[in-house]
C-alpha cells in the first residue's frame, strides 16, 4: 500500500481521495503503485533513499523527450521532495499496455521509426544544461562542444572514479581504460557525429508497448551525445526485433563503422553495471577496453 504521508501528499496535490494503491513491480531502485483519484488512474514511484536530484531530473528529461514528440513517454503530473515521513515521488499518467490490433513487426517497425525520428532533434552541443541519473548513479552532462571529451570526460571518467572508490578498478583495468581514454579521438570521428537527443538508457525494460501498439520509453537518462549510444545499449540485453533495427536504419541510415564502435559504447554501460552490481562485470569491462587498446 502507498504510505499513509505520501497518500496525504497526492490527495493534495491532485484534489482528491486516493483510491486503490496497488503496488506495480519491475523496478530495482524505487518502489511503486498504481492508484486513482476522480476515476483517473496514474502510476507513482517513490523512495526514501532517493538522491534529492533523481526524481527532478527523471521528470525534466521526460518532458524534454515529449517535446521532440517522436515517441511516446507517460506525462509527467506531479513531483515532490521528501519532506518528513513523506517519500520523494514521481507521478505519471498511467500507460495501458498491449499491442492492440497490431502485429508485433509493425509495432516495432513503428518504434524504429519513431526512434529514427527522435534522434534527429540535435542540440548545440553534447551534454544537457542538468546531471541526472543512470540507473542510481550520477550521471554528469557537462555541456562539452567535442563528442570524444564529453565521451572521456563525462562517461568513463566519472565510472572510473566510483570504480576506484569501491575497489573495483584494479591495476590492469584502470590502466586498459586510461589507454582507452587517450585513444578515443583516434577512434571517433568528430565530423560525423552530431548531438542526438538520447534516451539515454535504452534496454528492453525501458520501454512500454501501449494499448494502440505504440512504444513508450520510461525511465530515460537524456542527455544529447553520438545516437550510436542508445543503439549500442539496445543491442547489450536485447529487446529489439530485427525489425525495429531494419526500420530505424531505412529511416536513419546508420554512418559506417558502427560494428566497430559497439562495443566502445556498450563500454559505458558495463561500467555501470560494474559499479552497480560488483565484480561479475569486471571480466567483461577488461575486454572491451582491450578490444580497442591491446592487452
Amino acid at each position: 500500500m502507498i504510505p499513509a504521508a505520501l497518500r496525504e501528499a497526492l490527495e493534495d496535490r491532485l484534489g482528491g481521495r486516493v483510491e486503490g494503491g496497488h503496488p506495480v513491480y519491475g523496478g530495482d531502485i524505487n518502489q511503486a503503485a498504481s492508484f486513482a483519484v476522480n476515476g483517473t488512474r496514474y502510476f507513482v514511484k517513490y523512495s526514501y533513499q532517493a538522491p534529492p536530484a533523481m526524481f527532478p531530473a527523471e521528470a525534466a528529461g521526460l518532458r524534454l523527450l515529449a517535446q521532440a514528440g517522436a515517441v511516446r513517454v507517460p506525462a509527467v503530473i506531479a513531483q515532490g521532495d521528501a519532506e518528513g515521513a513523506c517519500p520523494a515521488y514521481l507521478v505519471l499518467e498511467w500507460i495501458e499496455t498491449g499491442e492492440g490490433r497490431r502485429s508485433h513487426d509493425a509495432v516495432m517497425e513503428d518504434f524504429g521509426e519513431r526512434l529514427a525520428a527522435l534522434h534527429r532533434h540535435t542540440g548545440p552541443h553534447y551534454g544537457l544544461d542538468h546531471d541526472n541519473f543512470i540507473g542510481r548513479l550520477p550521471q554528469p552532462n557537462q555541456p562539452t562542444p567535442s563528442w570524444s571529451a564529453f565521451y572521456r570526460d563525462q562517461r568513463i571518467r566519472p565510472q572510473m572514479a566510483l570504480a576506484r572508490e569501491r575497489g573495483l578498478l584494479p591495476r590492469r583495468r584502470e590502466d586498459l581504460l586510461t589507454r582507452l581514454m587517450d585513444r578515443l579521438p583516434d577512434l571517433l570521428d568528430e565530423d560525423a557525429i552530431q548531438p542526438a537527443l538520447l534516451h539515454g538508457d535504452l534496454w528492453g525494460g525501458n520501454y512500454l508497448i501501449d494499448e494502440h501498439g505504440e512504444a513508450v520509453l520510461i525511465d530515460p537518462a537524456v542527455y544529447y551525445g553520438h545516437r550510436e549510444m542508445d543503439l549500442a545499449m539496445s543491442e547489450l540485453f536485447g529487446g529489439f526485433s530485427r525489425r525495429f533495427y531494419d526500420a530505424y536504419h531505412a529511416a536513419y541510415p546508420i554512418d559506417p563503422g558502427y560494428e566497430d564502435r559497439r562495443a566502445l559504447y556498450q563500454l559505458y554501460y558495463i561500467l555501470a553495471h560494474l559499479n552497480l552490481f560488483g565484480e561479475s562485470y569486471g571480466g567483461r569491462v577488461d575486454s572491451l577496453a582491450a578490444r580497442y587498446v591491446g592487452r
